[in-house]
């Protein structure tokens, strides 16, 4: 049977019809509307013309089930995340696939867990208070702006290691809110999902808004590379210049410089839109934030946790996931072949009203006894790739709010904010705008 004939025969989810252009800047800028018609009119199920291809995507969890325990030869994440490549870097965790992905996993991984993680959330609760100290009482703030404040804060003392002041400290601060304000322009995402992120026009693109945090971590890198105390350090990036593969082989200065830019524009992008979705919401809930407010005068953390686990549902950060696939594979009853991108639809997958009654309310409560399931709720992705920092992040979050709660009521600030696109990102319009009662 010809290729052609093979093509032909395959079963293949219904497309979209509509233009092209179109299709991408909806998507690109975090117009989702078009997934909410497209489910309605096609079901579960359905392309997109995107980029160079087609995408699928999927709103059913048994065949989110299905790719996320597909083996890993047969869908790449690193392939579908690739549009990441020319901020991140080639051997960014997020672009690697099968062998090395998991060889820079085993590296990473003791960074985020078990005591370690104990001793960065006390870092983070003394920066929370410290910034939420700073907030001017009877005036609105953003909270974007503030969990930006906290994030980058966080990522400079837990992740590099730099002290809270000096020079180094303030030049790669400076460097970091450089790059990811000008990444945070949602068309820049849509030239480079037009002409490839490895494309020479992308590539010159990102060149200057690089250049300053590259060269400050570079030097970073040479500096602690002589310290001989790194046994004794916390930080993040310490650990992995003592890190040793199964072969006893320790990462490049390279390596290095790419997981930290990944740690850095995923640590603090999305936890910062996370956040200012979950107090943008619950502004909005009545006694919401009141409840919050009770809560963190004492030990508990139990309604913190109900409201960053319905924000990520409600708001997630990220719409969909991606895999390329890279051999035949069915999915539901479809057949795809090497080259199709297949999408998890964390949008759609988390309002179904068949698993989440009244889907589309702000219900903090509904996660009382419930444990979110692990094709249903995945903000952080699924299976063998679901991110890594996922309980850095989550205690992040618990530990900012339960800061801002301390320090007074919160009251919204005018009408419901829509969704803008912020690089990858979905984050409201106003960054979560929000004052304190007192």
């Amino acid at each position: 049977m010809s290729a052609a004939a093979t093509a032909t025969a395959r079963r293949l989810p219904p497309m979209v019809d509509q233009n092209r252009i179109s299709q991408v800047w909806q998507v690109t800028q975090a117009q989702n509307q078009i997934f909410d018609r497209a489910r309605a009119k096609y079901g579960d199920t359905f392309g997109l013309s995107l980029a160079r291809g087609q995408w699928y995507y999927f709103a059913d969890p048994a065949d989110v089930k299905q790719i996320f325990t597909s083996p890993p030869t047969a869908l790449h994440a690193g392939k579908g995340n690739e549009i990441l490549a020319t901020a991140l870097g080639e051997y960014s965790l997020l672009i690697l696939d099968e062998g090395e992905h998991m060889r820079q996993r085993k590296l990473l991984l003791p960074s985020f867990h078990g005591e370690k993680l104990a001793k960065q959330t006390a870092t983070m609760e003394r920066i929370a208070e410290e910034v939420v100290g700073r907030i001017p009482k009877g005036e609105s703030f953003v909270v974007r702006d503030m969990a930006q404040d906290i994030a980058l804060e966080v990522i400079l003392e837990v992740v590099l290691g730099t002290a809270s002041t000096g020079t180094q400290h303030d030049r790669l601060g400076e460097a970091t809110r450089h790059l990811l304000d000008w990444i945070a322009k949602g068309y820049r995402l849509a030239i480079s999902t037009v002409l490839g992120p490895r494309s020479r026009p992308v590539k010159r693109m990102y060149k200057p808004a690089l250049a300053p945090l590259d060269q400050g971590l570079y030097e970073l890198i040479a500096e602690r590379r002589q310290a001989t105390d790194l046994e004794e350090r916390e930080d993040i990036l310490s650990m992995l210049l003592l890190a040793r593969d199964e072969d006893d082989q320790p990462m490049t200065d390279v390596e290095i410089r790419d997981e930290l830019v990944t740690l850095i524009v995923a640590g603090h992008e999305t936890t910062a839109t996370a956040l200012a979705w979950a107090l943008e919401r619950l502004t909005r809930l009545p006694g919401g934030t009141e409840r919050l407010h009770e809560e963190s005068l004492t030990e508990e953390t139990e309604y913190a946790r109900w409201v960053s686990q319905e924000a990520l549902r409600l708001r997630p950060v990220l719409d969909f996931v991606l895999r390329r696939v890279m051999e035949p594979i069915e999915i539901g009853g479809y057949q795809f072949e090497e080259g199709d991108m297949l999408a998890p639809s964390i949008y759609l997958v988390h309002r179904r009203e068949d698993i989440y009654p009244d889907p589309l309310a702000f219900k903090p409560e509904r996660w009382d006894g419930v444990k979110p399931g692990t094709y249903t709720w995945f903000p952080f992705g699924g299976g063998v790739r679901r991110c890594i920092g996922m309980q850095f992040a989550m205690a992040e979050m618990e530990i900012v709010m339960r800061a801002v709660a301390r320090a007074g009521i919160l009251l919204p600030v005018g009408p419901k904010e829509p969704t803008i696109p912020r690089f990858i990102t979905s984050s409201p319009k106003r960054g979560g705008q929000v004052r304190f009662a007192f």
